[in-house]
């Protein structure tokens, strides 16, 4: 999870602090959200090899969320 708060405060300029609650937040959503099997792979993903590098494509993927591309 640290990797993915260092690239959203880099991303978007937001202090670590800010970008630790909106990692947070977004990842209490998801697990709410999503079917139970998906839900379950999220911290396996932010805890696993490459978590990097797939939050990068996740964040691009969702553009301008945080007001920055």
């Amino acid at each position: 999870m640290d990797e993915l708060v260092k690239l959203i405060s880099e991303r978007t300029g937001i202090p670590a602090e800010q970008a630790h609650t909106v990692v947070e937040t977004v990842l209490g959503y998801l697990k709410e959200k999503l079917p139970a099997p998906v839900a379950g792979q999220i911290d396996g993903l932010l805890a696993g090899a490459g978590a990097n590098e797939q939050a990068s494509q996740v964040i691009g993927a969702l553009g301008g969320l945080f007001g920055r591309k």
